[in-house]
């Protein structure tokens, strides 16, 4: 039988994460995307000012996966959220319900921290969105996600000069 452990990631963790996300970019059709480095995570999850959580699932003594998550807040509730950046498991690692254990992982990390939401985003052609659905994860379909980024990110930021 197969050993399932999760636990927070550790920096040593860090090049494996970073292979995972360019393992996931290239599921979600981006191979090209990934820019970040593993000194970047090593920064931003392990360094001083922490800008995200993480955590792993090993299978056998070996990470083949991963949640990495950070604090939103909302206004309305006066509470701090948990959005779910990227849900992760290695195609070979698949069948032995690791993502399912993460998403209720993910859960116990909210409650633990008494946030009364976990926000997450699905690209509308992955199949994982009807795992989401069974687990009771609801599609927002009244909210339209809006993004700025790259040069027009700097263009507006410079319009308030």
């Amino acid at each position: 039988m197969a050993k399932i452990h999760l636990r927070d990631a550790s920096p040593e963790d860090v090049p494996t994460i970073l292979a995972l996300i360019k393992e996931l970019a290239m599921f979600e059709r981006e191979p090209d995307a990934v820019v970040a480095t593993e000194d970047d995570l090593l920064r931003d999850g392990f360094g001083p000012e922490k800008r995200f959580g993480c955590r792993v699932v090993e299978l056998d003594g070996r990470v083949v996966g991963f949640a990495l998550w950070f604090f939103s807040y909302s206004t309305w509730l006066g509470r701090a959220g948990i959005y779910l950046e990227d849900l992760y498991v290695a195609e070979a690692a698949r069948g032995h319900g690791l993502g399912r254990r993460l998403i209720i992982d993910m859960a116990q990390v909210a409650v633990r921290h008494e946030a009364p939401r976990l926000d997450l985003s699905v690209l509308d052609w992955n199949p994982a969105r009807g795992f989401y659905e069974r687990l009771g994860i609801q599609h927002r379909a009244d909210w339209a996600p809006y993004r700025i980024d790259g040069e027009a990110l700097r263009r507006l930021a410079a319009d308030g000069s």
